[in-house]
């Protein structure tokens, strides 16, 4: 069976979608849990999006905040309660 609605949506930027939310879960986490060793692995998750994805820049951008902000306030609050940063 063929398609005919046009919004056919190729597997990469499925793919790319799936990439970029995963890095704004672990931009969120990184809050709780040791933001060194979630943030290099959420910034490659977020380059593999952008170059695969052009029509989820969106949503890539909001994850680059989020992995930013989640950086600098994971590190803030593990720093102030005295918990390992890695």
């Amino acid at each position: 069976m063929t398609s005919t609605t046009g919004d056919h949506t190729r597997p990469a930027e499925a793919v790319a979608g799936l990439l970029a939310a995963g890095a704004l879960f672990l931009g969120g986490f990184e809050l709780f849990y040791r933001p060194f060793r979630l943030a290099p692995a959420a910034l490659i998750m977020l380059i593999i999006a952008t170059v695969m994805s052009r029509e989820q820049q969106r949503l890539i951008k909001v994850a680059y905040a989020a992995v930013g902000i989640g950086f600098v306030a994971g590190a803030a609050i593990q720093i102030l309660t005295h918990h390992p940063l890695y």
